[in-house]
């Protein structure tokens, strides 16, 4: 395989982020035809969705078992306990 040749994740990737683009491009277009009314429920619908998207990711964090804990104790340890990740990995 040479290095033009795309594995099929690079593949569904691609095609994943030219979707999007265009979709982008799509709206970018449309808005520009709406009234300032309907732009302001355009961005009412888009809050909500952005906010229903982050409540089901949050709901998935909160679904792995013990992870909330560990949070908890990793934000009451003392920072003096930490080590600097330049010190563990010089070549990063």
């Amino acid at each position: 395989m040479n290095s033009t040749d795309n594995s099929p994740t690079e593949d569904i990737e691609s095609a994943v982020s030219a979707s999007v683009s265009e979709l982008q491009h799509q709206l970018h277009d449309l808005l520009k035809q709406l009234s300032p009314e309907r732009l302001q429920v355009l961005a009412d619908f888009a809050a909500y969705l952005a906010d229903a998207e982050s409540e089901a990711a949050t709901q998935e964090l909160l679904a792995i078992p013990g992870l909330l804990e560990r949070v908890q104790q990793n934000r009451a340890t003392p920072k003096t306990h930490y080590t600097s990740w330049r010190t563990l990995r010089s070549d990063v």
